[in-house]
């Protein structure tokens, strides 16, 4: 996996940034420390004067490559989502059996992230932590509505459909696929912060993980 990332770029819709921050060492910058910015504060205590002063750059600088924090965010998601699509694509490519396909794509979209060591200025374990507690501020604003034709969340969505057709090779009669995998990839992130801090009202704990009640649930929800 680690040689297959090293050849792709991951591909993030261009509206979103004003410079690709992947094209020069101050943009990567940027992205690396933005992550861990983020995780450490909240993205509401953010700001890009913060980010400015921990790499050592005028605020100016950061407004080039975005022109607010709530792109910067958009951004960091749609990265992380085309990262999940990438895996997605690899793991399942060569599994021929419907059921165990939809297994393995389940896995990797509720699974604990750890760091691909072939990003070297992106730790995708990080930036897990921040699409489980800042995701939905991505696209719960006024905008979404000009941001989604402007297909901002085009990857988040491609990752769903894809798991969507793989549940209607498994069962076409099931009516829901499309709820059902969405209630998955967001209600994952949902139990994995649920586990870290707020332990009572979930199941999910040091032996019981969210991969294992998604497997569960979609196994009896659309047996046929």
């Amino acid at each position: 996996m680690e040689n297959l990332f090293k050849n792709i770029k991951i591909q993030v819709n261009n509206k979103i940034y004003l410079k690709d921050p992947e094209t020069s060492a101050l943009g990567k910058k940027i992205i690396e420390n933005s992550i861990i910015l983020i995780n450490e504060i909240g993205f509401e205590e953010f700001t890009f004067k913060k980010l400015g002063d921990l790499i050592g750059s005028n605020e100016s600088s950061i407004y080039r490559y975005f022109e607010s924090k709530h792109k910067l965010l958009v951004y960091l998601s749609s990265w992380y989502w085309s990262w999940i699509e990438y895996r997605l694509v690899f793991a399942t490519n060569n599994i021929a059996d419907p059921n165990e396909k939809l297994k393995k794509a389940i896995t990797i979209v509720t699974e604990k992230i750890i760091d691909d060591a072939a990003t070297a200025h992106i730790n995708e374990s990080i930036l897990n932590k921040i699409i489980i507690a800042e995701f939905t501020k991505a696209f719960h604003t006024k905008e979404i509505g000009k941001e989604n034709k402007e297909d901002f969340f085009y990857i988040y969505k491609n990752v769903i459909n894809r798991i969507v057709v793989m549940i209607n090779n498994v069962n076409p009669d099931y009516p829901f696929a499309k709820s059902l995998v969405s209630n998955i990839v967001e209600g994952a992130l949902h139990q994995h912060f649920l586990q870290d801090h707020l332990k009572t009202i979930t199941n999910c704990n040091e032996t019981i993980t969210p991969t294992d009640f998604y497997l569960n649930l979609v196994e009896n929800t659309i047996r046929k």
